[in-house]
């Protein structure tokens, strides 16, 4: 697609879960969207294992945007990101770890990135996912765009995470973001925020 489509096309946006026949279509945008390569394993798991979140934004049946997403209990989550909460919340609280959120090219800036993270929101925030108490991500620390566009969503920068990433070989620097909700918050005070040196 050669031209860029107007904001009127958002009616014509529909959502809807992700299943196993979406695969070969995944694999050819995951590897547009994003540096990294994953394995068949993972796209298996996150278009029919239920723990998944995985919610495509579709325009005319073709997918032109993705927004997947993991809850899990604090206690597995990644070492560098167990301090995502307060101390004082327990081990099995949880949270939710958005694994992607990618746009088509040509779909950018017509909202879809945010329709496909607030529909993830309210389902988080839903009295079914009270015990959720924040969603969080890595990102590059050269990705302006994503950063800007979480941090519009009010998302704050959690930890800086040296040589987080392997792109073709080479070690990156990443980011991890974070939104607090139903009344999770930080394991630091207003008083002492995140210092990046």
């Amino acid at each position: 697609m050669s031209q860029t489509v107007s904001f009127s096309m958002q009616p014509e946006v529909m959502l809807r879960f992700l299943c196993p026949e979406d695969i070969p279509e995944l694999k050819q945008l995951c590897a547009d969207w994003f540096p990294i390569e994953y394995p068949d394993t993972w796209y298996e798991d996150i278009t029919s294992n239920s723990r998944f979140y995985s919610l495509a934004a579709t325009y005319k049946q073709r997918i032109v945007g993705i927004v997947v997403s993991e809850v899990k209990p604090r206690s597995r989550c990644n070492k560098e990101d167990k301090d995502i909460l307060s101390s004082h919340f327990p081990q099995g609280t949880q949270v939710a770890y958005i694994l992607s959120l990618g746009v088509l090219q040509d779909f950018r800036r017509h909202g879809i990135a945010s329709l496909l993270l607030n529909n993830l929101l309210s389902y988080l925030r839903s009295p079914e996912l009270h015990s959720c108490k924040a969603v969080y991500l890595h990102v590059l620390t050269t990705n302006k765009v994503a950063i800007l566009f979480y941090e519009r969503w009010n998302f704050s920068l959690h930890n800086y995470l040296p040589y987080y990433y392997s792109i073709n070989g080479k070690p990156c620097d990443g980011y991890s973001y974070v939104l607090y909700l139903n009344g999770g918050h930080p394991p630091w005070s207003v008083m002492y925020p995140l210092r990046i040196q």
